[in-house]
């Protein structure tokens, strides 16, 4: 499917504000096929289906593009189930690509999920809570090691918690055992922050700017994927991520809400013992359109 080996660059080598004396390399998963780190695990599910499937999903945008695009690729049919908080520019994208998709409220994505698989008969694919997916995730973190072998610190985005999973896990069972990994939700959609807090995978009716950190629960695997690899899970305000996304665009980085949580925890200090450590921040996806920039400070 074409997935990018993404840049990794140093933020000493971009305009970009910062106020604490350590190595900083930002992976720019924003410049993935399809705009973000998604097609990663939608290329190893499909990689390990047959085709010639039927298959529903559900996705705020990010997952349900890229499983719009495999679908496209592969000649095979689907759906994707999107809560109705996502930008309708989200809907108009898939649907683009020939893909179907209906917009429900948050609380019934799972019903409608599972009324499509025993009405239509169709194969549900999730968008964060699938071994197979997590692997390709993974690869991230392999990329990783490839320019800093032994990093200190690496800070990923989390929503139901795929990719900080398959991030984490890359990392730790490469042997990186004193790398502390953190993850990073938004507060108005702290899905794992409470998982973790309550030490089983919990929902929540989250609402954020960041609508793709907003799941409807977090991942049985993530969790404890991230119980078992994650330092911890740090949050931040949408106010803290739209400065965030505002900083990054004046950079010359178009970055959406939900890919710059990462870089919104560092500047905002919220990752504890940086100095002089040398650190990884993903900047997870770049999947906004111009009419949404004008809605960001200048």
């Amino acid at each position: 499917m074409g997935v990018i080996n993404t840049p990794m660059i140093p933020w000493c080598q971009t305009s970009l504000p910062l106020d604490i004396q350590c190595n900083i390399h930002i992976k720019l998963e924003n410049m993935q096929r399809t705009g973000s780190f998604k097609i990663r695990g939608v290329a190893n599910q499909f990689a390990r289906r047959p085709r010639g499937g039927h298959y529903v999903t559900m996705s705020a945008g990010n997952y349900g593009k890229s499983f719009a695009y495999a679908l496209k690729l592969y000649g095979e049919k689907g759906k994707v189930v999107m809560p109705e908080t996502a930008p309708v520019s989200r809907s108009t994208l898939i649907q683009s690509l020939g893909v179907e998709v209906e917009r429900v409220p948050t609380s019934r994505l799972m019903d409608v999920v599972n009324r499509c698989v025993r009405e239509d008969n169709m194969t549900f694919l999730h968008s964060y809570d699938d071994l197979d997916l997590i692997a390709g995730h993974a690869s991230l973190g392999l990329e990783v090691l490839e320019v800093m072998p032994e990093p200190d610190v690496v800070v990923v985005c989390c929503g139901g918690g795929g990719l900080l999973a398959g991030v984490a896990a890359a990392i730790k069972l490469s042997g990186c055992e004193k790398t502390r990994i953190y993850g990073v939700e938004p507060e108005g959609a702290c899905t794992m922050y409470k998982s973790f807090l309550e030490k089983k995978p919990v929902g929540m009716n989250g609402t954020s700017i960041a609508s793709g950190l907003a799941p409807p629960f977090a991942g049985v695997l993530p969790f404890k994927l991230c119980q078992r690899y994650v330092e911890s899970i740090v949050l931040v305000a949408d106010e803290e991520i739209k400065s965030a996304v505002s900083a990054l665009y004046k950079s010359g980085l178009v970055v959406e809400p939900s890919g710059c949580a990462a870089f919104a925890a560092i500047v905002g200090k919220k990752i504890p013992d940086l100095e002089g450590k040398n650190v990884v921040c993903i900047l997870s996806g770049g999947n906004i359109v111009k009419d949404e920039l004008a809605n960001f400070p200048d």
